[in-house]
């Protein structure tokens, strides 16, 4: 599968996706992709997608979905 990092305005990554599930840093899991939307756990639209964009629910740049990264590196 792989995953993409949510990366904040300043460059930063402050989460990541894994499938549909989003989670902290911590490996926590604390949303998912319903459609254009993030939503949390209880189904409520914390942020809306916007191809790889995503902001608050009132406009403002929460960051963007950085490329898909591969689960295992082959060293």
């Amino acid at each position: 599968m792989g995953y993409r990092g949510l990366i904040d305005p300043k460059g930063e990554q402050f989460a990541y996706l894994y499938g549909t599930t989003l989670y902290t840093l911590d490996d926590e899991a604390t949303g998912r992709v319903q459609g254009t939307y993030i939503v949390d756990m209880e189904g409520n639209k914390m942020w809306r997608l916007d191809g790889d964009a995503v902001y608050t629910m009132d406009g403002a740049a929460v960051g963007y979905l950085g490329e898909t990264r591969p689960d295992e590196y082959d060293f």
